[in-house]
């Protein structure tokens, strides 16, 4: 069994708690260590039970709370080389043995659950997302890309859970208030992806197995939870794809914890 849960998801800050029996796991901590541990505590987590932190990239929305944590609670952090030498002045000094370097495409194990780190398009160091393994189930994060590759497809695909970015609607984007080379970054192919971007994402992703998606990376800005949810699941119906008979949809929070999942 593993345990799924969004604790803050969008550019004001990135966490995700991905637990089981015997491991728990942070995805990056771009919160406050005050927040995360507020946030763990609504689940039943306590922070100084979290075995590792991992991290996806060096935006300051990812790795806010990284180093507090750590130090906190005595946290390793794994992250990629690249990543490492980006971040690392922007989250203070970390103990010589929580630091671990981890090789994208290279499968590791925290406790009972099986990791891999795979490559993804953003404007970053080196990003990865994350694929989670334990007890005949997948969890997959995919955030902050500004396409969706076959090296995204294929690592994604077969998951039981996946939380994907639907950070924006493209036409409010464009008639919204950020600047052009603003929006210039978040549409290109390094940017963001858009609500239609996941809905056929989703449509790709989906096979036999039933599969519950999470959209998140939700801009606060240029985007709603409703608009999202609506625009997905208008392209599901164009190819017949239907919530509760072949998929479940659901919402990460921008700043709120999502609902638990156990998987």
């Amino acid at each position: 069994m593993m345990w799924f849960c969004s604790l803050s998801s969008g550019s004001s800050g990135n966490c995700i708690y991905v637990g089981s029996e015997r491991a728990n796991i942070l995805v990056d901590a771009g919160i406050s260590g005050k927040k995360i541990g507020a946030s763990l505590k609504e689940i039943g987590i306590s922070a100084k039970d979290i075995d590792c932190i991992l991290v996806t990239h060096e935006h300051s929305d990812h790795i806010h709370g990284v180093g507090v944590m750590s130090r906190m609670f005595n946290v390793p952090i794994y992250a990629n080389n690249n990543t490492w030498e980006a971040m690392q002045g922007e989250i203070g000094d970390i103990k010589e043995e929580n630091i671990r370097v981890l090789k994208n495409d290279d499968p590791f194990s925290i406790g009972d659950i099986d990791i891999k780190a795979y490559s993804i398009p953003h404007d970053a160091a080196d990003p990865v997302g994350y694929c989670f393994w334990s007890g005949g189930k997948k969890i997959s994060i995919a955030t902050d890309m500004g396409h969706v590759s076959e090296n995204v497809l294929n690592n994604i695909k077969e998951s039981d859970l996946v939380l994907l970015e639907s950070n924006h609607d493209v036409e409010m984007l464009k008639a919204g208030p950020y600047p052009y080379t603003l929006k210039r970054r978040i549409l290109s192919s390094t940017g963001h992806l858009s609500n239609d971007d996941a809905g056929e994402t989703v449509a790709k992703l989906l096979n036999d197995k039933y599969m519950t998606v999470v959209l998140g990376h939700l801009s606060a800005h240029n985007n709603y939870p409703e608009l999202a949810y609506a625009t997905v699941m208008s392209i599901l119906n164009e190819h017949d794809i239907k919530v509760d008979r072949d998929i479940s949809i659901e919402l990460a929070g921008r700043q709120n914890v999502s609902r638990f999942f156990e998987l």
